[in-house]
């Protein structure tokens, strides 16, 4: 089955995520431009590579191999809507500091507001989520198992780069 065989509801949510992704792609890198030109300097910088593929991959996989039914599974679609809403409160908590990237500097404050409050890294909580409910809900269980199992290495590496960074951070905002 390809996506032009899904179902309407189907190619609305796969095309939603591309574009979601595009949006936060260019979002992420005026952040880091801006960033760096503010004294930032970027950390952990070999892994980020396998983070494109990785999330490139998963969405081409969805692509080649997801199977959807004619009607969505309910609780997955409410999963997925409520996904997004933490997305945006996640996004617009952290505002200018969000990047794909992992760019610091010692004058630089931490987010502590929003899900950063109770939540370290919402945002990878947030991805881990999606991996696994996006592929589900369109009808790829092997997507969900396989991408779940890699990201959980690849954010390992960079939730313990990142951690090591963040304690150069003092302030709050």
């Amino acid at each position: 089955m390809t996506p032009f065989d899904w179902p309407i509801w189907a190619l609305i949510v796969f095309a939603y995520v591309i574009l979601q992704r595009l949006a936060e792609l260019a979002y992420a890198n005026a952040n880091t431009r801006r960033l760096l030109a503010e004294g930032g300097r970027e950390h952990g910088a070999k892994h980020y590579p396998l983070f494109i593929i990785l999330h490139g991959g998963w969405l081409a996989a969805i692509a080649l191999f997801a199977a959807p039914t004619p009607a969505p599974d309910m609780l997955l679609l409410n999963i997925f809507i409520a996904s997004q809403t933490f997305r945006f409160w996640t996004l617009a908590s952290i505002g200018r500091w969000w990047t794909t990237r992992i760019i610091s500097a010692p004058h630089f404050p931490r987010v502590r507001r929003g899900p950063y409050r109770f939540i370290k890294h919402p945002n990878y909580a947030l991805v881990v989520l999606e991996i696994a409910v996006l592929p589900l809900l369109l009808g790829a269980p092997a997507m969900a198992i396989t991408f779940s199992i890699l990201n959980a290495a690849l954010l390992w590496w960079r939730i313990r780069i990142e951690n090591a960074v963040l304690t150069e951070r003092g302030s709050t905002t």
